[in-house]
């Protein structure tokens, strides 16, 4: 069977993003392209053949199809996918060698847990409304947006092998925490994430950990406090900014609560136990 070579019209930036839909029982016959494509599953479901391999593909699945690799798309229900297509030489070096050498150098298939979908979701859309705008600028913020959605692929690919569904989602909240620490302002912000109930979320991760997830939050914002009161000079307002507090009477209290002094008498005590070393 002769499996045809598709043309993708790229910008003269060389990157693309657009919409393609498929209806019930729809099927792209096998085919390959002369460029990086990323297929994320936005809404519906179907199957993806990726090289001679078939896959589920629902929601926050994505492939990542590199050049001349074989694939087709067959859909059960109405099949919404975005279709990210690129040239390799729009990306920087260490992108190129570390990103997509590396981790995608084959083609990939990644199904990504609630926190990753919503990140790559936004990611998508910021690249929707810059592609809309046009011009040099813009695209430079597509080829960041890319960059940061190739490094969120990798790291998906290292979850450890978790069988217990609960174990897996209290290990990817912790993971979830350590990183945007500073973006979280409630529990409801993280089972929005997660698609599940605040209680049930406190529930496994306290099971987990023996703290809830905000119990757990706190402390990683008053760890890096602490290390950043006793390896540098910054001023306790930037350090309250840096690690996520939303004012300087909140960091006060909470760090006051958690190490039972102020962060300015933490400084000064930690100086001086330096000194008599």
């Amino acid at each position: 069977m002769k499996i045809n070579h598709v043309d993708l019209h790229l910008s003269e930036e060389g990157i693309r993003l657009y919409e393609s839909n498929h209806l019930t029982g729809d099927s792209v016959s096998e085919h390959y392209h002369q460029v990086y494509e990323i297929l994320y599953a936005l809404e519906g479901d179907g199957r993806i053949v990726l090289n001679g391999r078939s896959y589920s593909f629902i929601q926050d699945n994505v492939a990542v199809i590199s050049p001349y690799s074989n694939h087709s798309i067959i859909s059960d229900s109405k099949l919404t996918v975005l279709v990210l297509a690129f040239e390799q030489t729009i990306l920087e070096n260490s992108v190129k060698k570390e990103l997509l050498e590396q981790s995608f150098a084959e083609t990939q298939f990644v199904e990504l847990n609630s926190f990753e979908g919503s990140n790559v979701r936004q990611l998508l859309r910021k690249m929707l409304y810059e592609q809309s705008q046009g011009g040099k600028l813009h695209y430079v913020a597509m080829r960041i947006f890319l960059s940061e959605l190739l490094l969120k692929f990798a790291r998906s690919q290292k979850d450890t092998d978790v069988f217990d569904a609960n174990v897996l989602r209290a290990e990817r909240l912790q993971q979830y925490i350590d990183t945007h620490y500073f973006e979280i302002l409630s529990s409801a912000d993280l089972s929005n994430k997660l698609g599940i109930s605040t209680r049930h979320l406190n529930n496994i991760f306290k099971e987990r950990y023996q703290v809830t997830p905000m119990q757990y939050l706190t402390e990683v914002r008053i760890d890096l406090a602490k290390k950043l009161l006793a390896s540098t000079n910054k001023d306790i307002a930037s350090i309250c900014f840096e690690a996520g507090f939303e004012s300087l009477s909140t960091f006060y209290r909470t760090f006051k609560n958690a190490v039972e002094i102020s962060p300015k008498k933490y400084r000064t005590a930690y100086n001086q136990e330096l000194l008599q070393k």
